[in-house]
């Protein structure tokens, strides 16, 4: 951008959309705008409200400084600092895994298929979005979030205060923190990312999402195998485990549910890309 030129809210969107695009940012104009309100304080309808406003110094510095991040593929929701997920704002950082939206499916899986649920249980909950949405959609609940870092409880604990929802927080490894409790439902998003196929990620992903909430071992299945039979031992009867998988990997899931025993048989749910996205298997009654 030239110092002296004078950048109305409509210029510096076009140069950014073209800017962007040269970096491989996909949906640049959208990602423009979304940059620009952050620096503005305006909403999307106010940039092409004021389209021949110019902006001020302050402005075009703040501006300047998230497009060049962006640039360089850091992503757009570390840059503003928050994603969107089930309809409510969390807060990210570079200690946790960015929502994505194909994970709302495991809360809408657990409403769906325990309305009546007491108690529950996430695994590696990162952010706090699935404990939180839980919290939201079950006010009456006792809800538990484990994670194994605590940068990422750090992150959790602000926007559990954030939506004013009671989610105990512990940290460990798996079922370490709960070994003489359990629960009517669990839910886990764990990393299912065969380690080899991390370097072929989007940059955004590759380079900014922690390592270890993306990478599963040689086939991405590690944490199921550990996960699902000592998910039994903490699931009251007929309660149920609820996983998020990744492309191709549910058949696989399935017969490790199927393998440990003691559950029905698991079914999944696909998500809107087609992808079957969530594994459930639910406690076997007790005989």
């Amino acid at each position: 951008m030239k110092p002296l030129e004078v950048w109305t809210t409509l210029k510096v969107l076009a140069w950014t959309k073209e800017f962007l695009a040269t970096r491989g940012v996909e949906n640049s104009r959208l990602e423009a705008e979304w940059l620009l309100c952050a620096a503005t304080g305006m909403d999307r309808v106010g940039l092409y409200l004021q389209y021949d406003k110019p902006l001020s110094d302050s402005e075009l510095a703040a501006y300047r400084s998230m497009v060049a991040r962006r640039a360089k593929r850091e992503p757009l929701q570390h840059i503003l600092g928050s994603q969107e997920f089930c309809g409510l704002d969390f807060e990210v950082t570079a200690d946790v895994l960015i929502p994505r939206h194909d994970t709302e499916l495991l809360v809408s899986q657990a409403v769906s298929l325990m309305p009546d649920a007491k108690s529950m249980l996430d695994i590696g909950t990162g952010s706090g979005c699935i404990a939180v949405s839980l919290a939201l959609h079950f006010p009456a609940a006792s809800i538990t979030a484990i994670d194994i870092s605590v940068a990422a409880l750090d992150v959790a604990r602000r926007n559990i205060q954030k939506h004013d929802v009671a989610v105990e927080l512990l940290h460990g490894s798996l079922f370490e923190p709960v070994i003489d409790r359990s629960f009517d439902l669990i839910v886990s998003n764990p990393p299912y990312i065969p380690t080899a196929d991390i370097a072929r990620l989007e940059p955004e992903v590759r380079d900014f999402d922690p390592f270890e909430a993306l990478n599963g071992g040689a086939d991405g299945l590690d944490i199921y195998r550990l996960l699902i039979p000592e998910a039994h031992a903490h699931l009251n009867t007929s309660g149920w485990l609820l996983l998020e998988a990744g492309q191709g990997q549910a058949a696989d899931v399935i017969k490790i549910f199927n393998y440990t025993g003691g559950y029905d048989e698991p079914f999944t749910a696909i998500d809107p890309g087609g992808i079957e996205r969530v594994v459930a298997g639910k406690r076997k009654e007790k005989q």
